[in-house]
């Protein structure tokens, strides 16, 4: 019984410390704030030399908190500019959360272990730039149930 009460003590400490370091992407009253108004989620087709971002994780649905994983793509022989990433929640207003993903963004991409967002359907931008200038940018859909 000791040994059962001492593993549920350590597994509490464990949650708890993960939920302590867990960054707060989008707060509850972000979250709140109204859609804009004909936003979708853009897709790229063709060729092209600008730097391309995908979205890695979480998957189709993700639980609170989750690891968000980007990751960048330059061409010719470019590099992706780590000070030029911009993300932004698209609401009305929009809500700029570059502040809070600059701690975790690499030249290949973005990697946040343990973050925060409230259920909801959220659209997301991420802006970034190479080497030469080239500007690239993604939308994409965080969808995160209760």
């Amino acid at each position: 019984m000791a040994k059962v009460a001492a593993s549920l003590f350590i597994a509490i400490g464990v949650a708890m410390s993960n939920c302590a370091n867990a960054v707060q992407l989008i707060t509850g009253e972000e979250a709140q704030l109204p859609p804009p108004k004909g936003a979708v989620a853009a897709d790229r087709r063709g060729i092209l030399r600008s730097p391309k971002v995908k979205f890695v994780s979480p998957g189709e649905v993700a639980h609170s908190p989750f690891h968000l994983q980007l990751e960048f793509e330059a061409f010719g022989g470019t590099k992706i500019d780590p000070s030029s990433i911009k993300v932004t929640f698209l609401r009305t207003p929009n809500v700029d959360l570059t502040s809070r993903v600059k701690p975790f963004v690499q030249a290949n991409g973005i990697d946040m272990p343990d973050t925060e967002v409230p259920p909801g359907e959220y659209l997301l931008r991420v802006d970034v730039k190479d080497s030469d200038g080239r500007a690239g940018s993604t939308s994409f859909i965080l969808k995160v149930s209760p």
